[in-house]
C-alpha cells in the first residue's frame, strides 16, 4: 500500500471547498503550528524532515529557509512559485485544482515560520482556470479567519496574494520570477546577492514551489521524523510525478521516494506499462530540461543496480549514465519515437523561451534549433552532429540562470546515447558543417 501525504482526500467530495477541505482535518495544522510551535520549531521540523525542493533543484528546504536573513524592521517576504512551465511537468496545477486549500495552509504556516505578512503565489497565466479556484479559496480563507489579521486569534497575521504571469518559461526561475512580480522584464538576476538576502524589492525572500510548501503541512502535523523515515535515505518523503508519453494510464502520481523505476513504469497501479505492447526506447525522468537515458540505463544503473525514483539512484554515474529526478516530469518513449525530433521540439521550446539576456544562450539555443532541422530535413552531415556538441558545450555553465544548462543537457544526452540516429539521418559528408 503507497503512502499518501497530499493526495491522501484527493477522491473526498467537496474536498475542494473549504468544508470539506476541513472535514477531513484541513487547517487544524495551522492551529496546531500558531497555538503550540514557535517559528523557529517549525523549520527545525522541516530540517528534520528532509524535505527537498520539489520543483527541479532538490535543494533542502529546511536550509534554505534557514538562509533567510531577518534584519530589524525590514519585510520578509515568501513567495510560491506556481509558474509549472517545465514541459512534461503538470503536478502542481493538478494539485492547486483539485486541493488549492492545502497549499494555502502551507502558505500561511510556513509564512508563520519566517516571519512573512505579506505573501504570493505567482500562477502561470495560461493556468487562469486555476487562478479563480485559488482566488475562490483564498477568499473562503479570509472569510474565515484563515487569513488576514490576527488569525485564530493567535496576533500573526498574513495577507496572501494571487499573482498571474504572462507565460514566461524564464519566470520560473526564483529571481527572473521575482522581476516580473516587482511589475518588470522577467530576466534573471546576477547571484549572489542571493533572494534569502535580497529578494523582492530588496527585502529577504524565500522562493519554494507548490509541492514543496504544500509538504509543510503533513511534516508539521506528523512530525519531521515521521516524514523522514518515508522513502530511502536523503531522497525522503513522497514526490509527485507528472507521467505522460507512451503508456497506458498517463497522469499524476504520488510515489514514495525509492519506488524501482521498472515498477513504476509497469505495474498497472502506476503507469500501467507501455502503449500497444510496444518495447521500451528511453524516458526524460524529470522534465524537458534532464538528460534522456536509454531504456537499459532507466532501468539499471550502469553497474545493474535496479534505478530507484530518488534523487541519488536517477544521477548515479553523472550524466554519462544517469540523469536527474527534477521536477518528476516523467516522459515515457516507445520504440517507434525519433529521439532526434523530440530533440528539436524541445530545442525550439528553449530557443523560443530563452530571455535573449546572455549571449551563450539567447544565440546558441537557435543554432541547435537550425542545426537540428537541418538534420531532419535531410540536409546534414556528419560534422554538424559534433556541432551541436560543441554548441552545447559552449552554453553549459556560461550563462546568468540554468536555463541554459536546460537547453543543453538534452542535446549531449541525446547525442551521448543515440548518435547512431542521428547518424542515420546525415550523410557520411563531413564538410561543411554549421550551414543553416
Amino acid at each position: 500500500m503507497s503512502v499518501k501525504l497530499l493526495f491522501e482526500h484527493l477522491d473526498k467530495p467537496g474536498i475542494r471547498n473549504l468544508e470539506g477541505y476541513r472535514s477531513h482535518g484541513g487547517y487544524q495544522t495551522l492551529e496546531k503550528a500558531l497555538r503550540t510551535l514557535k517559528p523557529d520549531d517549525i523549520t527545525g521540523e522541516v530540517k528534520k524532515s528532509g524535505l527537498r525542493g520539489r520543483g527541479g533543484a532538490g535543494f533542502p528546504t529546511g536550509m534554505k529557509w534557514g538562509f533567510l536573513a531577518k534584519p530589524e524592521g525590514v519585510p520578509r517576504y515568501l513567495v510560491c512559485n506556481a509558474d509549472e512551465s517545465e514541459p512534461g511537468t503538470f503536478k502542481d496545477r493538478y494539485l492547486m485544482e483539485h486541493i488549492p486549500h492545502l497549499l494555502i495552509e502551507g502558505m500561511a504556516i510556513s509564512s508563520f515560520a519566517l516571519g512573512a505578512e505579506t505573501s504570493y503565489i505567482y500562477i502561470r497565466g495560461e493556468m487562469m482556470y486555476v487562478y479563480h479556484i485559488l482566488q475562490a479559496a483564498i477568499d473562503e480563507a479570509y472569510a474565515n479567519n484563515l487569513l488576514g489579521s490576527n488569525i485564530m486569534g493567535s496576533g500573526f497575521s498574513l495577507d496572501l496574494h494571487v499573482h498571474c504571469g504572462a507565460g514566461a518559461y524564464i519566470c520560473g526561475e526564483e529571481t527572473a520570477l521575482l522581476e516580473s512580480l516587482e511589475g518588470k522584464r522577467g530576466n534573471p538576476r546576477i547571484k549572489p546577492p542571493f533572494p534569502a538576502v535580497k529578494g523582492l524589492w530588496g527585502c529577504p525572500t524565500v522562493v519554494n514551489n507548490v509541492e514543496t510548501i504544500s509538504a509543510v503541512v503533513p511534516i508539521v502535523r506528523d512530525g519531521g521524523d515521521a516524514y523522514a523515515r518515508i522513502g530511502i535515505g536523503r531522497s525522503t518523503g513522497t514526490k509527485l510525478i507528472s507521467a505522460s508519453g507512451h503508456i497506458n494510464n498517463p497522469g499524476v502520481y504520488e510515489i514514495e521516494l525509492g519506488l524501482p523505476v521498472e515498477e513504476f513504469i509497469y505495474s498497472e497501479q502506476w503507469c500501467g506499462g507501455i502503449t500497444k505492447g510496444k518495447k521500451l526506447k528511453a524516458v526524460v525522468a524529470g522534465g524537458s530540461s534532464v538528460p534522456v537515458l536509454p531504456a537499459e540505463l532507466i532501468l539499471k544503473t550502469a553497474a545493474g543496480e535496479p534505478r530507484l525514483m530518488t534523487y541519488e539512484s536517477l544521477s548515479d554515474g553523472g550524466f554519462e549514465t544517469g540523469t536527474m529526478l527534477g521536477s518528476g516530469g516523467f516522459i515515457v518513449m516507445d520504440e517507434d519515437t525519433s529521439i532526434v525530433k523530440n530533440l528539436w521540439n524541445f530545442t525550439r521550446f528553449y530557443h523560443h523561451e530563452s530571455c535573449g539576456q546572455c549571449s551563450p544562450c539567447r544565440e546558441g539555443t537557435g543554432w541547435m534549433e537550425k542545426v537540428l532541422h537541418k538534420i531532419l530535413a535531410g540536409k546534414g552531415t556528419r560534422a554538424d552532429i559534433d556541432l551541436l556538441w560543441d554548441i552545447q558545450k559552449n552554453i553549459e555553465g556560461k550563462t546568468i540562470c540554468p536555463l541554459g544548462e536546460a537547453a543543453a543537457w538534452p542535446v549531449a544526452a541525446a547525442i551521448r546515447h543515440f548518435r547512431a540516429e542521428f547518424e542515420e539521418l546525415t550523410s557520411q559528408i563531413t564538410e561543411p558543417a554549421g550551414q543553416v
